[in-house]
């Protein structure tokens, strides 16, 4: 073989070789036919290209790693974001360089919190959210460091300062953020509702809690909330079975007389005025009840019917005989 056909032969094999790899690293990068089946790939902060490649490669994304690599540098792709991204079995360096170039996608965990909640029990409903915990939940909410504008100077609960409603809490938000957020939309529609104009706002979200406990009727909230301020006015103990319930501590089973004799500020059988603090959190007519509290003659009441209907009295005597009918009933 002459040295020229020599030449050509190594030069043909530099060229097949060169056409090989190049192919090679265009079905790396853009492998042909559909991709595979989803996978979710998790990118931690401040990894860098060679262990994203090694991440991509190991949930079957891409099929080298060293492609990936090469393609980053040729091509300019990146930054790639840390986070849990969609992708695809097969998909490629080219379709895994588009999605991890955008931002992965935020899952927000659903937290719901209705009207009347203790702070332990809207620790719980925290705590059973992934990654969160009712007790540093808890730890949060009596340190001090998140307040409300209506707590007077003092006061370090937090009772009945959250705002019940639907929060949606990203990943990475600390109990102490998440209990931040609920106090801060308290304060906001809390003020919303004129709360700040009330001669002493902390006195009545205290009254819409008990309004809170016992009405279960929108249109009966404010005539409870007028039954407070006339025992109040009257010097009478407010006698709410929620606050029995609140200073329990729990609200499994009936209530029974030594609960009622319970030694406790919040029992408002035996300690005359408002409990020290609210004993739950208040929807929005509760606290325009105790904003407005109806002007009406009654100092007793007790349920009427299943449907949470109270029969509202003037005197003891009507309301010993408001209670017959209410046990003739079954509803006591």
């Amino acid at each position: 073989m002459t040295r020229r056909r020599t030449a050509a032969v190594a030069l043909g094999v530099a060229v097949a070789a060169v056409a090989v790899a190049a192919g090679w690293f265009w079905w790396q990068v853009h492998p042909p036919g559909r991709a595979g089946e989803p996978v979710r790939v998790t990118v931690r902060p401040g990894a860098g290209v060679g262990e994203i490649a090694d991440t991509l490669a190991r949930a079957g994304v891409i099929g080298s790693p060293l492609a990936f690599r090469v393609y980053t540098r040729v091509a300019g792709r990146g930054p790639y974001h840390a986070g849990t991204f969609p992708l695809a079995r097969g998909a490629g360096a080219a379709a895994a360089a588009d999605r991890l170039e955008r931002p992965a996608p935020v899952r927000y965990r659903r937290l719901e919190l209705p009207p009347g909640l203790t702070v332990a029990e809207i620790a719980a409903r925290v705590g059973a959210l992934p990654g969160l915990s009712a007790p540093r939940f808890l730890v949060a909410a009596s340190s001090g460091r998140v307040r409300s504008r209506f707590a007077p100077s003092g006061v370090a609960s937090l009772e009945g300062l959250t705002w019940p409603d639907t929060y949606f809490i990203a990943p990475g938000e600390s109990e102490e953020q998440v209990l931040a957020r609920l106090v801060r939309l308290f304060d906001r529609r809390a003020a919303r509702l004129g709360l700040d104009r009330a001669p002493d706002p902390y006195a009545a979200v205290i009254v819409a809690s008990l309004v809170q406990g016992e009405a279960r009727l929108d249109e009966e909230r404010p005539v409870i909330a007028g039954v407070v301020a006339n025992r109040l006015a009257a010097g009478m103990p407010l006698q709410i079975d929620a606050t029995v319930v609140y200073a329990r501590g729990t609200r499994k089973g009936p209530l029974r007389r030594d609960d009622f004799e319970r030694d406790s500020p919040w029992n408002t059988y035996r300690v005359s005025g408002l409990p020290p603090t609210p004993i739950a959190t208040v929807a929005p007519a509760s606290l325009r009840a105790a904003l407005a509290p109806a002007e009406v003659p009654y100092l007793y009441y007790v349920l009427a019917d299943r449907r949470g209907r109270h029969a509202f009295a003037v005197t003891y005597e009507e309301h010993l005989r408001n209670v017959a009918e209410a046990r003739r009933k079954g509803l006591l």
